[in-house]
């Protein structure tokens, strides 16, 4: 039987799709801890990755002097978003960040503004990778401890199944 679609919609369910990233330009704004651990988990995925901040962490500017992302410092302009498929909203500016949330909308890239889940149309998971197994978690952004616990669990049991293979 289907749920009733009311609860759906009370209690708003993302959908896990795990899309091809290798092609598309996404763009993340902001420079510190947040933004340069999304830039990371990104940097698996695909190596068109933009950062706009006029700040940025130690680690995020060594990403940018090796070429691994293309670190610009300076303030965001609505330019940067012109060929992005996603946009990762991850400024301590609120402000910043809804704009960045209303262009995006008017543009229709996907955003997710990292500090409030009703302005993201995609939640950023926690993941797990192993060889080809790629496995994303969220708690529908209601519980990131919560999330955080089951993905220790997935890694712990893919790391006792291949515990497991190697001694067959």
């Amino acid at each position: 039987m289907l749920p009733d679609w009311s609860d759906c919609m009370k209690n708003k369910r993302y959908f896990p799709m795990f899309v091809d990233l290798s092609d598309k330009n996404i763009v993340v704004v902001g420079g510190g801890n947040i933004a340069t651990r999304r830039v990371k988990t990104l940097l698996q995925f695909t190596r068109n990755v933009t950062a706009v901040a006029p700040k940025a962490t130690a680690e995020l500017q060594e990403l940018g002097k090796t070429g691994q992302v293309n670190l610009i410092m300076r303030p965001v302009k609505r330019a940067d978003f012109q060929m992005a498929y996603m946009v990762i909203a991850a400024t301590n500016d609120w402000k910043l960040n809804d704009e960045i949330y209303r262009v995006c909308k008017e543009e229709g890239i996907y955003v997710n503004v990292a500090d409030d889940k009703n302005k993201c149309d995609f939640y950023f998971p926690g993941i797990y990778m192993h060889d080809e197994v790629v496995v994303g978690i969220t708690a529908s952004g209601l519980n990131h401890k919560r999330a955080r616990k089951v993905r220790v669990a997935i890694q712990e049991a893919m790391e006792e199944t291949d515990r497991n293979d190697d001694e067959d």
